[in-house]
């Protein structure tokens, strides 16, 4: 199901790229405890999922997973630095043609997505395999993206080029969250501890989604004022939720480790 990406190996640049700044190093710690974080949480599927994060102090270059190693294989000093022409500017191997496809079209058509997660986890993929829309206003977990998701009804084969990876940009607009019917989800967030945030939760309200209903009972929606209000006491603090999330969840990694 994975697509090498035929791209440059490493592509010259006029200036050295210095990697031991303090906010990249965070950032390579951080996005690789992610990925064997959603390993442990079985997130994953094979080697066909995909995480992003630009590059902190660039605006043209983006950490991702390198093609051929499951979550559970990535660590900071094998991420791959990319550029948006699919040339590794450092690190070795490439990237999945799909990764390289959805996360550079998405970066760089929507600037304010720092950080990007793709995968077929599976409750939330399974609500996108539903007519209607895949995530309903039923439990507190799930206000937390209320307001917050796209759905693109187009499934349209695989991401094997950038007119894909723009119109997957496209639909996805303002969204944070994006359900691919027939496909997957991707997660957009200015952090990678929020999108480490949004992507834990969304699968668990999809799950419970799921559990209730499984028992074919009548469902009981949140009306929309409650479900706003809601929304917007969760989203108050957001991101310092989520650092302590992602922190609390890295301390449980070491220990797993």
């Amino acid at each position: 199901m994975a697509h090498t990406l035929t791209a440059s190996a490493r592509a010259s640049r006029l200036t050295a790229l210095n990697l031991d700044t303090e906010a990249i190093i965070t950032a390579r710690t951080e996005l690789a405890a992610c990925f064997q974080l959603a390993a442990l949480h079985g997130l994953e599927e094979g080697i066909c999922n995909h995480f992003s994060a630009m590059l902190p102090g660039h605006d043209d270059l983006f950490l991702v997973n390198p093609y051929g190693d499951a979550f559970a294989e990535v660590t900071a000093q094998n991420l791959l630095v990319c550029d948006f022409d699919g040339n590794v500017v450092e690190g070795e191997g490439q990237p999945e043609a799909t990764a390289f496809y959805i996360h550079a079209r998405l970066h760089k058509q929507l600037p304010r997505v720092k950080v990007a997660f793709h995968t077929h986890m599976p409750h939330a993929t399974a609500l996108c395999l539903l007519q209607g829309p895949p995530l309903l206003w039923l439990g507190q977990t799930a206000l937390k993206f209320y307001g917050r998701t796209a759905v693109d009804e187009d499934y349209n084969g695989l991401a094997l080029d950038a007119s894909e990876g723009d119109r997957i940009a496209s639909v996805m607009g303002d969204a944070d969250i994006l359900f691919l019917k027939n496909h997957g989800v991707i997660v957009a967030a200015p952090t990678i501890a929020e999108a480490w945030d949004d992507l834990y939760y969304l699968e668990r309200a999809a799950q419970v989604q799921l559990l209730a209903m499984a028992t074919q009972r009548q469902l009981k929606p949140v009306p929309h004022a409650i479900a706003q209000r809601a929304y917007e006491q969760m989203r108050e603090g957001d991101p310092q939720s989520a650092r302590a999330h992602l922190h609390s969840a890295m301390r449980r990694l070491a220990l797993h480790n």
